[in-house]
């Protein structure tokens, strides 16, 4: 256990460091927009080779037999990286990530407590609203 909770650490470590690069390439290309493309452009051509590397590739040609709503991640993909491009510079890395945390949790809270897209039902505990709380209080903090 402690293994995945390190790697999902890094996973966070990686979102940190991709929000500033990602607004490198958008001040260099001029614009958010393009740079959250090229940013899932290249990350489309790393997991596709990945993919194939490992013999998954036939994967993608079942991609008609999926729900259409599970499509829905890479919008909302695209939604995670633009606002990062767009605002890591005017909110700085803690804040930006204290308000993504925020955000993750407070819908954690909701899909954890409903079971919707498919997850199982958790008990939302006092102690699990009390560390979104605390996420709230360190995004506030970070702006003082």
């Amino acid at each position: 256990m402690w293994w995945a909770v390190a790697a999902v650490a890094l996973g966070g470590v990686a979102i940190a460091v991709q929000a500033p690069i990602n607004a490198a390439l958008g001040r260099g290309l001029g614009a958010p927009v393009p740079a959250a493309a090229v940013s899932f452009g290249v990350g489309f051509l790393v997991l596709l080779a990945v993919s194939v590397l490992q013999g998954q590739g036939p994967a993608y040609l079942r991609l008609a037999q999926v729900p259409g709503w599970t499509l829905l991640g890479g919008i909302l993909g695209a939604w995670y990286v633009f606002a990062s491009i767009w605002g890591v510079s005017s909110l700085g890395v803690v804040t930006l990530v204290a308000a993504l945390i925020l955000g993750q949790m407070g819908a954690a809270l909701v899909i954890d407590a409903t079971g919707i897209l498919g997850m199982a039902v958790r008990e939302v505990t006092p102690t699990r609203i009390a560390a979104a709380g605390l996420v709230l209080a360190g995004l506030l903090l970070s702006r003082l």
